[in-house]
């Protein structure tokens, strides 16, 4: 199991990996976010140009258990909502 050091995308910590198991993301070394994504966070088509020269960056296990759990966070239904006493609108 050959084991590189790269720099964790999220978080920059450097850690060492294999690189048949972690995860990555293709990230565009122009803008520094993954090719189709704008600074604004919103989502455009991905020219080929940006994908071309974009280049796999490595995950730590933490960032990706950070992420695992936000995303949880987010398909977990919403707290139970009690209306309030009195009644507004009376």
């Amino acid at each position: 199991m050959p084991e590189e050091r790269g720099r964790c995308f999220a978080c920059k910590r450097e850690f060492t990996y294999d690189p048949e198991e972690v995860v990555t993301f293709l990230i565009d070394p122009q803008t520094g976010l993954p090719p189709g994504f704008s600074v604004l966070g919103t989502m455009r088509p991905a020219t080929p140009e940006a994908v071309a020269r974009s280049r796999d960056e490595p995950l730590c296990p933490d960032c990706h258990e950070r992420a695992e759990r936000y995303g949880a966070l987010l398909d977990a239904p919403p707290p139970p909502q009690w209306p309030t006493w009195p009644p507004s609108g009376n």
